[in-house]
């Protein structure tokens, strides 16, 4: 199963005024990076998000929320949220900002850095 794309156009609408966002085809799915860090993205159904990993073990302990494992070994620090957690605009706003707000303590990626 492909990505939901309806998923990307809601993101593309919050993200819009966001600068030095990129996206790539990962996972089967949509990521999105910044400063080459990945921060958050779509894989079938479900928004991705990178929360680090505390953040993610109390996340995890809401409904409808789950380690993101798509191929039997959990990634630590990620989730995937079901729709019911995001359908309000101001739901996704708030996770795709928590996904861009951990990203932004991560260094800058080398191959990122511009010259």
């Amino acid at each position: 199963m492909a990505y939901n794309e309806k998923i990307e156009d809601q993101i593309e609408s919050l993200i819009s005024s966001w600068k030095s966002i990129d996206k790539k085809k990962m996972f089967g799915g949509i990521c999105y990076l910044i400063r080459g860090n990945m921060c958050f993205g779509i894989w079938k159904d479900f928004l991705v998000v990178r929360t680090g990993v505390e953040v993610a073990e109390e996340k995890l302990k809401g409904e409808d929320i789950r380690p993101f494992d798509i191929t039997g070994r959990a990634m630590k620090g990620w989730v995937m949220v079901a729709e019911n957690r995001w359908k309000d605009p101001d739901e996704m706003r708030s996770w795709l900002e928590t996904g861009r707000d951990f990203a932004m303590t991560l260094p800058l990626k080398k191959s990122f850095a511009l010259f």
